[in-house]
């Protein structure tokens, strides 16, 4: 088809050239942009589509099925058009780019692609497009051109050759810093001072008059002065030679090669040192900057926050520091209306009013630096970091006073008084549901999510809080109810929201802070597995003034400046059973094993009372030979107990700490009898095979108990051991 031109362009070329590997390594194969032949597409600079005044005017495409595609390029009457112009007739831009999408490629070669924009560009990743030949207007009545009109698509966002060789813009080169981990040349650039600069102009510049004299040399021309005026406008990013001149000079593909080389050498530092011996650049240390903080402040190490913020902006607010709360109950029999039966006396509604009162109390953080460092510290704003770490720090003290409490002891000064700021963890019971989750102590990830779920969901006929609530607990429990399978092999829930769905509850929150959390409740131990609440129920209270405020004061003695931040508020839930606490309610285990022979019981060792020694635990039976001992002083000072048989048991119980081991002696002559339990160790005497021993754990109101017989034992005499 070719190009019938109306008028003489600006300028002509070669967009891209066929049958070259190029710098992305892309081939284009022959005629794989034939159906480009005749297009119009406009002209940009740097494949700038985002900015308008990026459009310097349009070309006309020829496609040459065997060489590649030539473009006829017009200059429009713009400022930077007519910049463009005067760069192209001094020679300052030589280099033609293509973009291009819609493409069909395979192992690296394209058969098929349409060309949506030209750009004028400092280096090509085709090694041979560019400017060839640039038009001075001769008048366009005394032309006899003809043009074709083809009015070029919209360009769209699919797979494209940009073929340009310079650096991506801005936006790609952090997403490639991003993503590889390595700085793009503009990166690496643009942290120079501008001294530093000029160094590299001059390296680069060297390099290039450098090469230069190498090419005139090879090619016969001598030197500098012997190459002429004309020699010293030669373009550094032009191919000025032709093809057949491949000479090794310093182009940008070979400039490429550092940065291809820093992902395996490690660094861009690495990369470009190992190459300056093969382009004589000397000092090439000064090319790179001091070592900078890399995103600025410094990095908070820190706990997973998100929560927080969940909490505190879900909460209602009062104006008032003094949250009062008054109740009327009228769930009692009393309260019912009542059917009239006539010359009956009518009897009044009994309800009881129920109220309290919470006061304020003063939350803050405290924090001062030196003067001199604050001086001294030139990278980042040390002040605001400072504000930025005291107000994170603030508000996670608030949200989990809110939701669990501080977890301090009540006899710390720093504590956040409970009666001040509610925990909803152990608010009073009118104010939530306490449900617990029955497992046994040994029981399953599985097992103990599984029993969550069915609690939580049964729980909710007593909710009786605003809308949809929240369910607070920690990342372990949620992973394990997400890992859940059906029997054959299935999920039970394939993400947060099919469970959130299932737990009627709007959305699932982890709280770190929630891990290992426990408290005593009668003597039981219960732990934390998760709050339901709707936080709009939960009022925080401060009065005006009382809000979070920020003072700072200079100390002359000391020459710190000291930051204060700190609120006077109050908290606490205001809606009757407004929120479901779920905890674990650990089940007592015991544990009876016979001491093992080599450890040593009050003085004896083990071996000497004892041996084969097996507890059965179906028949609750001991078994095994008690030898007869004399002289045990170390177990009792009554001359009469420390000969005869003696039995030596390890008893564990849990939870560890809290839950409590008894043993006592059950018929024979030692009826009711107390047996010593120290830390786990059980020592008895056994005056005869008749007896029985109980042994029960307890943890609060959960107990267990076991009875052992001992008519299976061989008891030794004396002088039979």
């Amino acid at each position: 088809m070719g190009v019938e031109l109306t008028e003489q362009p600006d300028f002509a070329g070669w967009a891209t050239v066929y049958n070259v590997k190029c710098s992305d390594g892309r081939t284009l194969k022959s005629n794989s942009f034939k159906d480009c032949d005749g297009k119009k597409v406009p002209i940009v600079y740097n494949h700038d589509h985002e900015n308008i005044n990026g459009v310097l005017g349009h070309a006309y495409l020829e496609n040459r099925p065997e060489r590649g595609v030539y473009a006829y390029c017009y200059l429009n009457d713009t400022e930077n058009g007519q910049i463009a112009k005067e760069m192209v007739k001094h020679g300052d831009i030589s280099a033609l780019s293509i973009y291009a999408n819609k493409l069909k490629e395979q192992a690296g070669n394209v058969y098929h692609g349409m060309i949506r924009e030209v750009s004028l560009v400092l280096a090509s990743a085709n090694p041979y497009a560019g400017i060839d030949t640039v038009l001075t207007h001769s008048d366009p009545e005394t032309d006899e051109w003809e043009a074709e009109m083809c009015f070029g698509e919209p360009i769209d966002r699919d797979p494209v050759i940009q073929h340009s060789d310079e650096e991506p813009k801005k936006e790609e080169n952090e997403m490639a810093a991003n993503e590889g981990g390595e700085k793009t040349v503009g990166d690496v650039f643009n942290e120079f001072t501008d001294e530093q600069k000029q160094v590299v102009y001059a390296i680069v510049g060297q390099a290039v008059a450098d090469a230069e004299e190498k090419l005139r040399a090879e090619l016969g021309g001598g030197g500098a002065e012997e190459g002429g005026e004309e020699d010293m406008k030669h373009n550094v990013f032009d191919d000025e030679y032709g093809y057949e001149n491949e000479l090794h000079v310093l182009t940008h593909s070979e400039i490429q090669d550092m940065f291809s080389d820093a992902k395996t050498m490690g660094s861009l530092r690495a990369s470009v040192l190992a190459h300056t011996d093969d382009y004589g650049i000397e000092n090439i240390d000064y090319m790179f900057p001091d070592a900078r903080l890399n995103e600025g402040d410094p990095q908070f190490i820190k706990r997973p926050d998100g929560w927080v913020s969940k909490v505190i902006s879900g909460t209602s607010h009062s104006a008032f520091s003094r949250i009062k709360s008054l109740f009327a109950d009228i769930t009692e029999d009393d309260a019912r209306a009542k059917g009239y039966i006539k010359g009956n006396l009518k009897k009044e509604e009994v309800f009881t009013m129920l109220k309290r009162k919470t006061e304020p109390t003063t939350i803050y953080k405290k924090q001062k630096i030196d003067r001199d460092d604050m001086v001294d510290i030139t990278d980042f704003d040390v002040v605001a970091m400072i504000k930025k770490e005291m107000r994170q720090m603030l508000d996670e003290e608030i949200a989990r006073a809110i939701l669990v409490g501080d977890g301090r002891p009540s006899s710390s000064d720093d504590k956040i008084k409970e009666a001040n700021v509610r925990p909803i963890w152990k608010e009073e019971e009118l104010f939530v549901v306490k449900k617990t989750v029955d497992v046994a102590a040994n029981a399953t990830a599985d097992v103990k999510a599984k029993t969550f779920i069915r609690t939580a969901i049964k729980a909710r006929k007593d909710y009786r809080g605003s809308g949809s609530p929240t369910l607070f607990t920690t990342d372990d429990l949620l992973t394990d109810m997400l890992l859940m399978e059906d029997n054959m092999g299935r999920k039970l829930y394939n993400n947060e929201g099919e469970l959130a769905t299932a737990l009627r509850v709007k959305e699932i929150v982890t709280v770190p802070v929630m891990e290992n959390l426990s408290r005593d409740e009668k003597g039981e131990t219960r732990n934390l597995m998760g709050i339901i609440v709707n936080l709009s129920d939960y009022k925080v209270g401060t009065d005006k003034g009382g809000e979070i405020n920020m003072f700072d004061d200079f100390d002359i003695d000391y020459n710190q400046q000291k930051y204060l931040m700190e609120t006077r508020m109050s908290g606490a839930l205001v809606v009757p059973y407004s929120a479901i606490i779920l905890e674990e309610a650990v089940n007592v285990t015991l544990t009876v094993t016979p001491t093992a022979p080599e450890e040593t019981r009050y003085g004896k060792e083990v071996d000497d009372l004892q041996s084969n020694i097996q507890i059965n635990e179906g028949s609750q039976q001991i078994t095994g030979t008690l030898r007869y001992v004399t002289g045990y002083t170390g177990f009792s000072g009554d001359p009469a107990k420390q000969e005869g048989n003696f039995l030596a048991l390890d008893l564990a119980a849990t939870p560890n700490g809290t839950a409590v081991i008894k043993a006592e002696v059950i018929g024979g002559d030692s009826e009711g009898n107390p047996v010593t339990v120290d830390d786990g160790v059980l020592v008895t005497r056994v005056a005869n095979r008749q007896q029985k021993i109980k042994i029960t754990a307890t943890n609060g109101d959960n107990v267990i108990e076991r009875v052992y017989g001992l008519g299976s034992l061989k008891l030794k005499t004396a002088g039979s051991n």
